[in-house]
């Protein structure tokens, strides 16, 4: 059996947190969850497996991406991408399916990420063609603009930006904490109180520093923070190599509910495929509608570029550092479901934040622990810098690029200390739901805007043959009289003349167009 760390604030969100959970089971099982997969499906068949195919392209896409000309730079909107992506999902999300769902949720995690990887690339396309310029020589974009540009619904537009805002800007905002305060509670015995002060503290000076200093930030803490958890994670891996062939069986054998031993505290293949969905959208993005307001921001010369380096991340994300985490958890020993299923559902549900660390701990030694808990630290609060990103870019949306959003940065402030203090289900449950609103309107824009991304793909390859001949000595993108779109693509960030550059200011679709406008 692994350690209780109770909540914070024990009883007061309970009922709320209750409510929660039966609108999250209602929505994901009776229509997100295979939505998400029929779409994955669909986008994978018509980009004739994209993720797959161009897998190596997606490598080198990453490789030669760190100049942006001017603005920010593929591998900054990637690392934006993946400081949101990479962070309590991965660890505490993880441990979280495992307990509820058993160690079957972490197969639905996978099917998520592989037909996820199709769906990302597709939303990240999408946000670089119907992107606009901002005035502090970015680009801005992503489902609000591509839905009001694409689909000419400024209401759909404007109800998903509402809806991210609250995501990026409230919800998921005080998971990240609670995940900061769980560990420290947990590890260091720091009282939940003076958690969320140090984290005002931290946050506020960042945040208020508006998106290049989150884009700076985001470039170098993510790669340092999956680093390290990786080398531990490998050394975990490498201590009980002998051991992962029968943890794999225990993932497969209890994700269609072949053995009741592995069953978590819901049990059966329902309780894996419903917590190894949610777990897996809330960890790897695709198809949320989230990582497009990062991919938007990108200056490259073709929009499938941004495309294979968003698809990369959910792979990242969930093949890699996901399933590390799963394979920590099950090797450990520390978890089992006879334990699991010992304890009542809010106490098992609450030790799920410690678990993973606990897990480290039992493998490699107790002061481990506290390196995991410096590990969960970064984790959770790149992520909540990632999170701030997503939500400054739908405020520009809803109210124009001249306002510097104060209430919006004060509001992220504020979720930092509430979300500290709040219980592990009441912030988990919350962000279920507004995650799985915010997805459902992306997946349908995406599916409906599809048509363009494809027809990127197409334009792509074909240069991407030109090149290979020696034809020509790059590949970019220009919209106009382009065979291969289905028709003309507004604003002119792509036409001949700017072709995705940031320095064409002259005609900005912030000056022209009054959507846009202060």
């Amino acid at each position: 059996m692994f350690p209780v760390v109770l909540p914070p604030t024990a009883g007061f969100f309970d009922r709320p947190a209750d409510l929660l959970d039966q609108v999250s089971g209602h929505l994901y099982g009776g229509f997100l969850a295979w939505l998400l997969i029929a779409a994955g499906i669909w986008f994978t068949v018509r980009t004739r497996g994209v993720q797959v195919r161009l897998f190596g392209q997606m490598l080198r896409a990453i490789a030669g991406s760190r100049d942006g000309d001017g603005g920010i730079s593929s591998f900054q909107a990637f690392t934006i991408g993946l400081a949101s992506r990479v962070g309590t999902g991965n660890i505490v999300g993880v441990a979280l399916a495992i307990t509820l769902g058993g160690p079957g949720a972490v197969f639905w995690m996978w099917v998520v990420a592989i037909v996820g990887m199709a769906t990302g690339f597709i939303e990240a396309t999408l946000a670089q063609m119907y992107k606009i310029r901002h005035p502090e020589g970015t680009f801005r974009g992503g489902p609000a603009y591509y839905i009001s540009r694409g689909l000419g619904s400024r209401r759909w537009a404007g109800v998903f930006a509402v809806v991210i805002t609250f995501v990026f800007g409230f919800a998921y905002e005080a998971t990240q904490a609670n995940a900061i305060s769980g560990v420290m509670k947990g590890t260091f015995d720091v009282p939940p109180a003076w958690t969320a002060v140090i984290l005002i503290l931290l946050t506020a000076p960042v945040v208020f520093g508006g998106i290049t200093v989150v884009a700076r930030i985001a470039e170098w803490m993510a790669p340092i923070m999956a680093g390290l958890y990786a080398f531990l994670a490998i050394v975990v891996l490498l201590l009980n190599a002998h051991a992962i062939p029968a943890a794999l069986v225990s993932i497969f054998e209890g994700a269609f509910g072949l053995n009741q031993a592995f069953a978590g505290l819901a049990g059966g293949f329902t309780a894996a495929a419903l917590n190894g969905i949610k777990r897996g959208l809330f960890s790897n993005e695709a198809g949320e509608g989230s990582v497009p307001n990062a991919a938007a921001t990108a200056t490259v010369a073709h929009p499938v570029q941004q495309g294979f380096v968003q698809s990369l991340g959910v792979f990242v994300d969930t093949i890699i550092v996901c399933t590390a985490t799963a394979l920590i958890v099950l090797l450990s020993g520390v978890y089992t479901p006879e334990g699991t299923l010992a304890m009542s559902e809010n106490a098992a549900k609450d030790a799920a934040s410690t678990l993973t660390s606990s897990s480290v701990g039992a493998v490699l030694g107790g002061w481990t622990e506290y390196l995991m808990a410096a590990i969960i630290f970064v984790f959770a609060y790149s992520s909540l810098l990632g999170n701030y990103t997503y939500a400054e870019v739908n405020m520009d949306f809803l109210r124009g690029t001249g306002h510097r959003h104060y209430a919006l940065r004060a509001m992220i402030v504020v979720a930092t200390g509430i979300g500290a203090m709040a219980s592990l289900t009441f912030v988990w449950n919350l962000s279920d739901v507004a995650m799985g609103l915010m997805a459902i309107i992306n997946i349908v824009a995406i599916v409906l805007l599809g048509k363009w991304a494809f027809g990127a793909l197409a334009d792509w390859e074909a240069q991407k043959r030109l090149l290979d001949a020696g034809e020509i000595s790059e590949i970019r993108f220009v919209a106009e009289d382009n065979p291969h779109l289905p028709g003309t693509l507004p604003g002119d960030v792509w036409s001949r003349a700017n072709a995705g550059r940031i320095e064409q200011a002259a005609d900005d679709d912030w000056e022209r167009d009054p959507q846009y406008a202060q």
